[in-house]
């Protein structure tokens, strides 16, 4: 399969997982707590490792033949921690509220709306979740475009992480709309803005890849994805109450991501 298209395919994969987590907010009676505790975990430590074990020292090694040990070594911390700092700013400017990294469950759909905050928490929420799956559709794209052989644990891992996204964005457009079937179609759209970072990063950034923009990219993507299941994901699957089960998915996670890796070399 053509390299682009393979990386197309699971960034639009990860991204529409959000419709999932509309299906489940609307079809199921309670939240299945425990589940969603290792789930979140286990994705956790799938990005957790993937970033710190192989995504990072893949940059660093592009950055440091391009520009020698010293000076290479310093971009690539650099790039890190800008792909964190980008994350951590797109969440600062966005309302708690609104933000779909805000935890919600499905019993939270039959909570009584304020009317006067319904159509401010509809327009919003699709902002935000626009905003926030961009940066990871990007970082999914060059993932699966440079290294496809962890490309498929890191898509689930985001797929994991948008589920709950999903019915945190379905709820709100319910409040707004009253209907089921728009909400659904709205947090299914959103999931789009994944793949649409990955357009971004096929039209505007490859034509401009090279080894130094490449290592930038891709130590920036790891800073994002450490920063992601720091902020998010963990706590979010200890917010379930189940703290050894988040612990238990964690280093689940991390141990299937060193399996696949060790089968590659």
């Amino acid at each position: 399969m053509n390299p682009v298209l393979f990386a197309f395919l699971l960034t639009l994969f990860a991204g529409l997982a959000t419709g999932i987590g509309s299906l489940i907010a609307f079809f199921a009676k309670t939240t299945n707590t425990k589940f969603l505790s290792i789930a979140l975990g286990f994705s956790a430590g799938v990005m957790i490792y993937v970033s710190m074990v192989e995504i990072f020292f893949k940059a660093q090694e592009s950055l440091v033949a391009e520009h020698g040990d010293r000076f290479g070594s310093w971009i690539t911390v650099l790039s890190f921690f800008g792909g964190m700092l980008l994350i951590a700013l797109i969440d600062k400017f966005i309302p708690k509220a609104e933000n779909p990294h805000e935890l919600h469950k499905v019993e939270d759909i039959d909570s009584p709306p304020s009317k006067e905050n319904l159509m401010r928490m509809g327009v919003f929420t699709a902002i935000a979740i626009a905003i926030h799956n961009f940066p990871e559709g990007l970082a999914t794209f060059i993932t699966a475009l440079q290294e496809p052989t962890i490309a498929i644990p890191v898509a689930v891992a985001i797929a994991i992480h948008n589920i709950p996204e999903g019915i945190a964005v379905s709820i709100p457009i319910y409040y707004a709309t009253g209907s089921k079937r728009k909400a659904f179609i709205y947090s299914f759209a959103s999931g789009l803005t994944e793949p649409l970072g990955a357009l971004f990063g096929y039209l505007i950034l490859m034509p401009f890849l090279s080894d130094t923009l490449f290592g930038v990219l891709f130590a920036g993507v790891a800073g994002i994805m450490v920063f992601i299941s720091l902020d998010e994901l963990l706590p979010a699957s200890e917010k379930f109450g189940y703290h050894h089960h988040s612990i238990y998915g964690l280093i689940s996670g991390m141990a299937v991501m060193a399996l696949s890796l060790l089968l590659f070399i």
